[in-house]
């Protein structure tokens, strides 16, 4: 150990004082990656690039950034350049980046008790589901990690709650999903893909699965007839298929067929729920109660993993103990960072303020040339515009542009970007962003 020690010392040495990099982030890299560090023992961003592409699955397509630190709206790659955030970590930091209260939570709770599994009882678990059933109004919580999981376990509920309350025929199930869904990349969320990129080359698919179009009212009473259905999971608004947001009073429908039918409606809030949409959940623009509510992302203000699905006790208590869990699932940091996240958004009226920054985002996104900026849509602070696409320009090099002009954003399906800050954005911030945006569109 101390030869290790000792050459680890070496080694360090050579490559110079390391300044805000922890672990192989200070080892020198091979002759692959540029030796020139923007200060020394710090790798520059081209580095970083690099060293991801040679060391890592090539399974994302990340905007060439490198980004070291954050704060509220703002973050700030590794050469110090300030940037707004208009992704927001796909709506996980609602919050703001690293909310003091949040990190508090985080590091009071890591430094007492981080896990135990759900083999034994812990102090926190039990006032964490209090909490947030209460909040939500529903009878129960089953606490999971990713928003991917937590939609897995609703498809897992779902088909328990078929075949033992109501009376669906053994391994007959099925569950209905709108076109353009996005929930993971699961084998069983690939499996209600309907993009390519999601479910190609990775057969066979999950049964019992079935597709709908996205706001439409008639194909799904019709999908909904089938006696052996037993669900339908869908978002209140299509993030990752380009903010696609229904006609109102869809989901009105949707609630009155899914209880005509004797159907669980449940809703995917991973991406829409907490205070993103103006309202604390996306169906409360319509004052709603779907059967089960599935939440992520922003329930833990981006600083940890959390997960939750919510439903009543009809519901809950049809799957039995060992037939559902997960090891991080409730652990104790789990549940104190996300009652702190849930109490943030409270405290600061996140969801009043997405919606009034959202009209004045969306008002002056509207002034966009339209010959290059075709439509923009949103509700709350989750939008998008719609690029022209040509031969000299689209929806990446935009990003890329705006990469250069200090605010960070990312296309979807192509010609698509999400507009996403965080929750705490002000209204002077909302008009320099716009500036910003107004001005590298004017550029192309």
């Amino acid at each position: 150990m101390n030869g290790i020690v000792h050459q680890l010392s070496r080694t360090l040495s050579r490559a110079g004082p390391l300044v805000g990099c922890s672990g192989s982030a200070g080892r020198r890299l091979g002759s692959t990656v540029a030796s020139k560090r923007h200060i020394e023992g710090q790798l520059t961003s081209e580095e970083i690039y690099a060293r991801e592409e040679k060391y890592g699955a090539h399974n994302y397509h990340p905007l060439p950034v490198a980004l070291e630190r954050g704060q509220g709206i703002y973050v700030w790659d590794v050469e110090g350049k300030r940037y707004y955030d208009f992704l927001s970590a796909y709506s996980a930091v609602n919050q703001g980046h690293c909310h003091p209260k949040i990190v508090a939570a985080l590091q009071a709770q890591a430094a007492r008790l981080t896990l135990t599994s759900r083999a034994f009882y812990n102090d926190k678990l039990g006032a964490y589901e209090e909490f947030i059933t209460n909040m939500f109004g529903y009878n129960k919580v089953l606490p999971m990690n990713t928003g991917v999981e937590g939609c897995e376990t609703a498809c897992k509920l779902a088909r328990k709650w078929a075949y033992t309350v109501k009376g669906v025929p053994k391994n007959q199930a099925k569950i209905i999903f709108a076109d353009g869904n996005f929930w993971g990349r699961t084998m069983a969320a690939i499996s209600s893909s309907t993009d390519p990129s999601s479910y190609e080359g990775f057969g066979p698919y999950m049964p019992g699965f079935e597709i709908v179009p996205y706001n439409d009212i008639p194909s799904l009473e019709k999908a909904l007839q089938d006696p052996n259905v037993a669900a339908f999971m869908v978002e209140p608004i299509q993030g990752e298929a380009g903010v696609v947001v229904p006609d109102h009073g869809y989901l009105t429908k949707v609630r009155e067929l899914c209880t005509k039918y004797n159907v669980l409606w449940i809703a995917d809030e991973v991406q829409t729920g907490l205070a993103r949409t103006g309202r604390r959940l996306a169906v409360d623009h319509e004052g709603l109660h779907p059967d089960m509510v599935v939440l992520g992302k922003a329930l833990s203000g981006g600083v940890y993993p959390v997960s939750a699905v919510l439903c009543d006790d009809h519901i809950m208590l049809t799957i039995k103990p060992g037939e559902h869990g997960s090891t991080y699932g409730g652990n104790p940091i789990a549940c104190e960072v996300a009652i702190a996240a849930l109490e943030v958004m409270e405290e600061e009226r996140l969801a009043e303020n997405a919606e009034r920054m959202g009209e004045l985002l969306r008002s002056e996104l509207r002034k966009l040339p339209r010959d290059i900026v075709t439509t923009v849509r949103g509700k709350g602070l989750l939008n998008a515009i719609v690029i022209k696409e040509t031969k000299d320009y689209d929806a990446w090099k935009v990003c890329l542009r705006l990469r250069d002009n200090g605010l960070l954003a990312k296309p979807t399906h192509g010609d698509i970007i999400r507009l996403a800050p965080p929750l705490v954005i002000k209204e002077d911030e909302i008009r320099e962003c716009t500036d910003i945006i107004q001005r590298t569109i004017l550029s192309f």
